[in-house]
């Protein structure tokens, strides 16, 4: 009996046909084309072919491309950063961390086999390559989340059952279905995946179409075109350069060559100009008058960079990055880097936080913002911004948003004494204080200094008539002195 062969495996690379001229409605016209479930691009080279998967013509998946891979990471790498935490109202206007919940379990320890960080990485590298992703909740004798295991996306969906009654199909946890534990899951009718109710997966995805609320479908689906343009793009370059140690041009010549001599001529150019390496042995040697006419690169080639920043700037667009974020333009359009986050934050960042956040909430069957609710904490992205993290500290400090324990708490410093009231200066006092104040009464005023006494004149010297007359017996005399 004949040993089966193995059929062939044919791969036809993503290069765009010329553009078809317009057909009326309803009329066929050429590819290539973009499918759905798998994504990916379907060129016209093969896709006249109903039959193309059963011929192993497989799409060329959308989500095979540095720039999308780039911005997924970028989303699944900086949130992992961010802690989570279980918060509850104080009723005092304030909130207190719970830290002896089932939640705030699963938010440090998933399960067994991930840490946080893996879990949050993978959880939102799924929902931005796939829209969707899918967590089994293993319960506790209490019916407590105990645990939360993954599942692939790309395997699994949501089921509708009677009475409108949700379940999941859910495969490709290798750890799970490696026999590990399967006592609180039960098999499906395929016996291939596992089926499981509503109330114990943790299914979060993004928008939806096409009328079905329960399956969310990723934001590349937007650029589909910018992916497929960068596949053709990047072809294209790879030939170009891969032809590079074989010069592109004509070889010219007076002789008439017949079929024969030319495709021998062909092959030994091509043989002396094979492969990248360039291993043929050096540049072939023309003879009998034979001329080589090179081919330099067209204008229109030479702007395949300039098409290639334009499709990347349509997926950047679809994801809602910065390109900064990326490395890939200045940051000096930001004063800050906590400029360049909080930018960021509010375009795209903030949203996938949140979605994340609310989705655990109404899983774990949490009140939401503001009674009791899941937080990431973003300040854990500025823990390289040391500048600009002291600065906000400082200034909330002296404005009495924060105690001085609180602030030095953060920057995980031991309380110092008497730093657990926020405290303000003197001056800084509510405008109804001053209505409130009782105006006082003023202190009469001092009585003006008294005047200056007048400087005692010396007194003029008078004449002691007495003594005179005394001392002088005649009396003319005496007269005439009185005179």
């Amino acid at each position: 009996m004949a040993e089966a062969v193995d059929k062939p495996r044919v791969r036809v690379p993503a290069v765009y046909q010329p553009v078809p001229k317009a057909t009326a409605e309803g009329e066929p016209h050429d590819g290539p084309w973009i499918v759905h479930n798998p994504d990916g691009v379907l060129p016209a080279v093969w896709g006249k072919f109903w039959n193309y998967w059963q011929m192993d013509y497989d799409p060329i998946a959308a989500a095979t491309n540095a720039v999308v891979e780039a911005c997924v990471q970028a989303y699944a790498q900086t949130i992992a950063q961010c802690p989570g935490d279980h918060w509850r109202a104080d009723g005092k206007g304030g909130r207190e961390r719970v830290t002896n919940s089932a939640l705030s379990r699963i938010l440090k320890e998933p399960n067994d086999y991930q840490s946080r960080s893996d879990f949050t990485l993978n959880l939102v590298r799924d929902l931005y390559l796939t829209g969707n992703t899918y967590h089994l909740a293993r319960r506790n004798s209490r019916y407590e989340v105990d645990e939360l295991h993954p599942f692939d996306p790309r395997q699994s969906n949501p089921v509708v059952g009677r009475e409108s009654a949700v379940f999941y199909e859910l495969a490709g946890n290798t750890v799970l279905e490696g026999g590990i534990d399967r006592s609180f899951m039960s098999r499906g009718a395929n016996n291939t995946k596992f089926l499981a109710p509503a109330r114990d997966v943790l299914h979060i995805k993004l928008e939806c179409e096409n009328g079905n609320p329960l399956v969310g479908i990723p934001p590349i689906r937007h650029a589909s075109t910018a992916v497929a343009a960068q596949a053709a793009i990047g072809a294209q370059l790879v030939n170009f350069f891969r032809n590079m140690n074989r010069p592109p041009g004509v070889v010219e010549t007076e002789l008439n060559l017949s079929k024969e001599q030319v495709t021998e001529l062909r092959k030994r150019i091509n043989d002396a100009w094979r492969g990248i390496d360039n291993l043929g042995g050096g540049p072939p040697i023309l003879t009998n008058g034979m001329k080589f006419h090179g081919i330099a690169m067209s204008a229109k080639e030479a702007e395949v960079s300039n098409a290639l920043k334009v499709t990347q700037d349509e997926i950047f667009m679809v994801f809602g990055i910065p390109k900064a974020i990326l490395g890939l333009a200045d940051v000096g359009t930001f004063s800050s880097t906590e400029a360049l986050m909080q930018f960021w934050l509010a375009r795209g960042l903030g949203f996938a936080i949140n979605h994340i956040e609310v989705a655990l909430d109404q899983f774990f069957g949490l009140k939401g913002w503001p009674d009791e609710y899941v937080e990431f904490d973003t300040r854990a992205l500025l823990r390289v911004a040391y500048k600009d993290r002291i600065e906000a500290l400082v200034r909330g400090v002296q404005g009495g948003v924060f105690a001085p324990n609180e602030a030095r708490n953060s920057e995980e410093l031991p309380n110092a004494p008497y730093g657990d009231e926020p405290r303000v200066q003197q001056q800084v006092v509510p405008l109804s204080a001053w209505a409130q104040t009782q105006p006082q009464t003023q202190a009469p005023p001092s009585p003006p200094p008294a005047p200056a006494e007048p400087e005692e004149e010396p007194e003029e010297e008078t004449l002691d008539f007495a003594a005179f007359y005394a001392g002088v017996e005649d009396h003319d005399v005496r007269r005439d002195a009185v005179q």
